[in-house]
């Protein structure tokens, strides 16, 4: 009976509790794995968040959007996607001189990179977020046709200074009521820009507004001269009107009728066509609007002040207030009112 006893004891450690022991202490021991693991894989994301932190940081700023684009090459249907600060050394060595200060190119970049935004935003392409025409969008030119209408000793010195002006200001975007602008630029504005509504109409934006501009005489943009004969005269005006008669020995005939508040020409008297100055700076290839009428010799000359529809920034008119130290936010505020300059994210 003892002996019988005894077996039983041993059968039951053998079977039961002995298992039941190891079996425990494998799970405590899977268990401390599986702890030590889940620390490790934390450590490592922790470790992935701060490369990622530590990469932002020396990249610089991060878009959160916008940072890419579409962009439509006119000429070609071609449609190319793009980093947004890499267009903008296209865009900015397009449509400044690289010989303009620093702090003037910066407004430029600024600028573009708001009217970028707003094309964005504000779709006029089905198929793209905006086109490499400056009569529809904004001028854009490749890198290396760029560098080739340099000179040689100045090109890669012309590009790494347009490229800083963007990268320097990299996120900032000018905004009225935290939206941003439609942000209109020009060559030149003779002095005095303009308000759209004189240019195309509408309501306009009450973020143009006609402001003064000193020093843009200085620059090469500022006065221009058209001369025509009378015949060169009715036939451009006939491409438009056909009816066209104009009597040339009256001076009543070609006389300016209307002038805007900034002092560009609004209304034209040729013969018995009163033309708009809009419409009479597309048939003669004015630079500008703001222009004066004479007679010399049988010919009708046109002096020009400006170069563009004068609306919002002068680009002659930044550089000459950053060489009076002006900085970019400072010209910035200087053309468009009431903005303030903020960060794309914060959209």
């Amino acid at each position: 009976m003892k002996k019988f006893l005894i077996y039983l004891i041993g059968f039951i450690l053998i079977c039961f509790i002995i298992p039941a022991i190891f079996t425990k202490r494998t799970e405590s021991t899977s268990s401390n794995v599986e702890k030590d693991k889940q620390q490790i894989t934390g450590q490592n994301e922790e470790n992935k968040d701060d490369k990622v932190d530590k990469n932002n940081a020396e990249n610089g700023y991060t878009y959160k959007k916008y940072g890419t684009i579409t962009l439509l090459h006119k000429k070609t249907g071609e449609i190319q996607q793009v980093n947004l600060d890499e267009y903008l050394c296209n865009v900015v060595s397009a449509e400044m001189p690289a010989s303009f200060e620093s702090s003037a190119l910066e407004a430029q970049s600024i600028v573009a990179r708001t009217y970028t935004i707003f094309k964005i935003l504000n779709k006029k392409h089905d198929n793209a977020d905006i086109c490499d025409d400056s009569t529809c969008c904004q001028a854009w030119i490749s890198k290396e046709d760029r560098l080739a209408r340099w000179e040689e000793s100045s090109r890669e010195s012309n590009w790494q200074k347009i490229c800083n002006a963007v990268n320097n200001t990299k996120g900032k975007i000018v905004t009225y009521e935290n939206q941003p602008i439609n942000a209109f630029f020009h060559s030149n504005s003779g002095g005095t820009t303009e308000i759209p509504l004189n240019v195309w109409g509408g309501s306009g934006y009450p973020y143009l507004q006609s402001v003064q501009t000193a020093g843009e005489e200085g620059y090469s943009q500022y006065q221009s001269e058209v001369e025509l004969s009378h015949n060169d005269i009715l036939e451009k005006i006939k491409s438009k009107y056909n009816d066209i008669n104009i009597d040339f020995s009256n001076e009543e005939n070609i006389k300016i009728l209307e002038y805007t508040e900034s002092g560009r020409v609004k209304t034209v008297r040729f013969g018995n066509h009163d033309i708009s100055g809009v419409e009479t700076r597309s048939i003669f290839s004015l630079k500008s609007t703001n222009f004066e009428i004479s007679r010399s010799e049988g010919k009708i000359k046109f002096s020009v002040k400006g170069y563009g529809h004068g609306v919002g920034m002068s680009q002659t008119g930044a550089d000459a207030m950053a060489k009076q130290g002006s900085s970019s936010e400072d010209i910035i505020k200087h053309f468009y009112t009431g903005v303030e300059i903020n960060d794309v994210n914060s959209l």
